[in-house]
């Protein structure tokens, strides 16, 4: 895998960890963002491989959720 792709994951992986432990709202905002930015732009430069198995997983996670909120909704 080339090194600018696990560089920008390891990026997004520290700014979720930024995101997720800031109490202001700049560190929040930035955080959030920063993970944002860096995980479209190393999915781009993911190979197609590592692309295909990002979408199948956020597509099982998608599944997951609606099926937790259907639950909890009603039943």
């Amino acid at each position: 895998m080339p090194s600018a792709y696990l560089t920008l994951l390891t990026i997004s992986f520290g700014s979720v960890w930024i995101y997720l432990r800031a109490s202001g709202d700049v560190p929040f905002v930035l955080g959030a963002l920063t993970a944002v930015v860096c995980f479209i732009w190393g999915f781009a430069l993911a190979p197609w491989l590592v692309q295909l198995f990002i979408i199948g997983l956020v597509l099982s996670l998608d599944k997951f959720y609606f099926s937790k909120a259907g639950r909890l909704g009603g039943n």
